[in-house]
């Protein structure tokens, strides 16, 4: 088991002074707290006895259900039931019993590059051996995907699962198209391998429609999906869902009764009146209001502030931006300067499984205040620059 690279930078950005572009924390002004004081008392007036009480291992049946219904009106194939999801504490959880049911040490999970970490140390933690598939402006290259699973598979490694963050995805903010998840799929089917969809950010999209999740171009029930309120309503409820197939459920159940026996039903019952009373979809839309404007503010500083020989991409959602320097900068080197500074990044090392990404760093534009945002990124644009000038020495 490894530390959290973005755990500890967590620990030492705590200063009031460090503009923190590291965590990928909501921003605390997007939080409903006036709509959520009426639905607290709603809860306890008409739910109180249960609320307060044990759970399910399952989750609140309520709260279930109306991830069904939105479930399916976003694409996801019919014959699901509420026997195919599971209430967890965060996706953190999912991604650990994920790991625990699949993986025995030496397995293979094919995984970004590059990735989020929590996933990275969640399957590190079971002894995997992790293998990186290079992505593009699209995603996962699905097509250098298969050629390594058949490269695998001729040298007997068994490979367990393919893990992908499809839609706005973290680090790296793609986008992967529709053909591409059916190929994905495809790819499933013919080498008998299941998909985990990690879709944290898929709502918060700013400049393109919906876009249909890799579940619902599954016709086996080959794909393990996993989402959670903590990136549209609050994550200190740590709150997240996983949907599967009857057998996969029933081991994730085994699972999660080892772990914390059940999710909290008080967050439960809370998130099921805040989707019954209609707020979430409204909220949901303010948080792009909000978060939109400040990722902008983020492009647009970056272009005015970092020197020449940068690549970076313009999410389309999310909350994160990947950024990649010429070669020669080390930024794992460079948080130090940085820091001193007064402004943190996580570096690209840390979402890398083999050992690339040592140019790159992400940058989180939806926690800091707009006035941050562009004085956070002046800092590190000009430590940025000293630093290529003493390179180039």
């Amino acid at each position: 088991m490894r530390k959290s690279e973005i755990r500890e930078l967590l620990k030492v950005t705590q200063d009031p002074e460090i503009i923190s572009f590291a965590g990928g924390l909501p921003n605390p002004l997007s939080f409903p707290i006036d709509d959520l004081k009426g639905i607290v008392q709603t809860v306890l007036n008409n739910h109180g006895k249960v609320a307060l009480q044990y759970g399910a291992t399952h989750g609140v049946n309520e709260l279930r259900e109306a991830i069904l219904e939105r479930s399916v009106k976003e694409g996801m194939k019919g014959g699901m039931s509420m026997e195919n999801i599971m209430i967890t504490s965060g996706s953190q959880q999912a991604l650990d019993a994920v790991g625990k049911i699949f993986l025995n040490p030496g397995d293979i999970a094919m995984v970004g590059l590059p990735s989020y970490l929590g996933g990275i140390n969640a399957f590190r933690s079971y002894e995997a051996n992790l293998i990186g598939i290079p992505l593009d402006k699209e995603g996962m290259r699905v097509d250098l995907l298969e050629e390594k699973i058949k490269e695998l598979i001729k040298q007997d490694m068994t490979v367990k699962f393919i893990y992908t963050v499809p839609t706005f995805q973290n680090p790296a903010g793609t986008v992967m198209p529709g053909s591409r998840r059916k190929k994905l799929v495809d790819i499933a089917h013919e080498y008998n391998l299941v998909i985990v969809e990690d879709d944290p950010y898929g709502k918060l999209r700013y400049d393109i429609p919906p876009v249909k999740p890799i579940k619902a171009f599954d016709d086996e029930d080959r794909v393990i999906y996993m989402s959670t309120f903590s990136k549209i309503l609050a994550p200190g409820f740590r709150l997240a869902w996983i949907i599967a197939n009857e057998d996969i459920m029933r081991k994730l159940a085994l699972c999660k009764q080892a772990q914390d026996l059940c999710t909290a039903p008080f967050s439960q019952y809370i998130a099921y009146e805040f989707i019954k009373s209609g707020l979430l979809d409204l909220h949901i839309m303010r948080i792009c209001e909000m978060y939109k404007p400040k990722r902008d503010i983020m492009i647009n500083a970056i272009k005015n502030y970092f020197p020449a020989g940068y690549s970076c991409n313009k999410p389309k959602g999310g909350m994160f931006a990947w950024v990649t320097l010429p070669e020669q900068i080390d930024t794992e080197a460079m948080f130090l300067d940085a820091f001193k500074e007064k402004v943190a990044y996580v570096h690209g090392k840390a979402f890398c499984v083999d050992g690339g990404g040592g140019s790159s760093m992400r940058l989180n534009f939806s926690y800091s205040t707009n006035e941050q945002l562009e004085i956070g990124v002046k800092r590190l644009g000009a430590v940025i620059e000293r630093k290529m000038k003493v390179l180039c020495r």
